[in-house]
């Protein structure tokens, strides 16, 4: 038992470290794409919501997003994606035969053409509650939707038209876990209907200006993160970390499904990021791996000693990470988040759900 109290103790400690390196680390300072034109150009635009899964600029030129290696694969140097390139909203964009929505950050800098595609708001590091991450948490992105409403930038037509994506990768989960007992099984649980009820109270809010489709993430497997699996030497995922994501998804399943028995204007769908990242993950019930890796549980770029992460570089200016020879064969870029090549498996999974429900 004291062995397996210092494993979450150790795990927790990285979740940890994670976290805020992933928001707020910031030591000074080929391209495959798949288009499915379902839509004519600029009929529909997309408007995201949600953590660093969906984030592609919004942090602070001060986050590990804007510092190399980030953005190595695309577009080439570091652009704000918490990947070595493209993210899900790169991808759903894509298949909706669009360019990726801009930043909410970066609305001032661009000319009024870049709007065509929607605006994205989502945050690395944030949840629907208050996080680690002192950035916009998902109800003042929803917030800052609907001032860009008042102003008149988008319009009624245009979200009529539209799709909303909201991810939540688990930031309030760990935000929890680094404050109580992980052991604490009712007050996870409470917490879980609190996450589902506000997520609720947002999908209402985008509901009610007349957005008729929205995609919800369910949570990824978060015992399957490197900084979960790490203490197995990348062998398992963490199961008790699994368990908290499938009570959330099952919750999550419920009560979207009331929702839309409710309001027949607007269909609310999930996109099963747990299923998704299982099915890649695992080949048979056993994980896969590659030539360079021995499981795909192991994070392509990664600190050099344990107080170090992926993009930390000491006070010379050396750099104390290192990154994979392969990272077109990785499935995690860093401790936290899928590479492109891991999110691109990840949508070749959403693709039938995606194709169903945008028409």
């Amino acid at each position: 038992m004291e062995k397996r109290t210092h494993f979450l103790f150790l795990v927790l400690l990285l979740l940890l470290t994670a976290i805020i390196f992933t928001a707020v680390l910031a030591k000074k300072g080929r391209n495959g794409h798949h288009h499915h034109h379902h839509h004519h150009p600029g009929s529909v635009k997309l408007f995201v919501f949600g953590d660093s899964y969906a984030d592609t600029g919004n942090w602070g030129k001060s986050a590990a997003s804007w510092n190399e290696p980030y953005g190595l694969t695309y577009p080439g140097k570091p652009a704000g994606r918490f990947s070595d390139g493209r993210v899900l909203t790169d991808f759903l964009a894509s298949h909706l035969g669009m360019k990726s929505p801009i930043p909410f950050e970066m609305r001032k800098s661009e000319n009024g053409s870049n709007l065509q595609h929607g605006m994205n708001f989502a945050y690395g590091g944030t949840g629907v509650f208050n996080t680690m991450a002192n950035e916009p948490n998902m109800t003042v992105q929803i917030n800052n939707f609907q001032q860009q409403l008042e102003e008149n930038v988008f319009t009624k037509h245009d979200l009529n038209s539209s799709i909303a994506l909201l991810s939540l990768a688990g930031n309030d989960y760990l935000t929890y876990i680094m404050k109580n007992d992980i052991n604490n099984v009712q007050g996870l649980q409470d917490l879980t209907k609190n996450i589902i009820q506000q997520l609720l109270i947002n999908m209402k809010r985008l509901q009610a200006v007349g957005i008729k489709k929205i995609a919800v993430t369910t949570v990824e497997p978060m015992g399957c993160l490197p900084n979960a699996a790490v203490v197995s030497s990348y062998q398992n995922c963490s199961e008790i970390f699994n368990a908290a994501a499938k009570y959330h998804n099952e919750a999550l399943v419920n009560e979207v499904q009331k929702l839309n028995n409710e309001n027949k204007d607007s269909v609310i769908f999930l996109l099963d990021l747990y299923a998704a990242f299982m099915s890649t993950l695992t080949k048979n019930g056993k994980l896969s791996g590659n030539s360079e890796m021995k499981t795909l549980l192991q994070p392509c770029c990664v600190g050099l000693e344990q107080k170090y992460f992926c993009g930390s570089i000491d006070d010379s200016g050396a750099k104390k990470y290192s990154v994979c020879k392969h990272p077109e064969l990785s499935f995690f870029w860093d401790n936290i988040h899928p590479s492109e090549n891991g999110w691109k498996a990840i949508y070749y999974a959403l693709r039938s759900t995606l194709d169903e429900k945008i028409r």
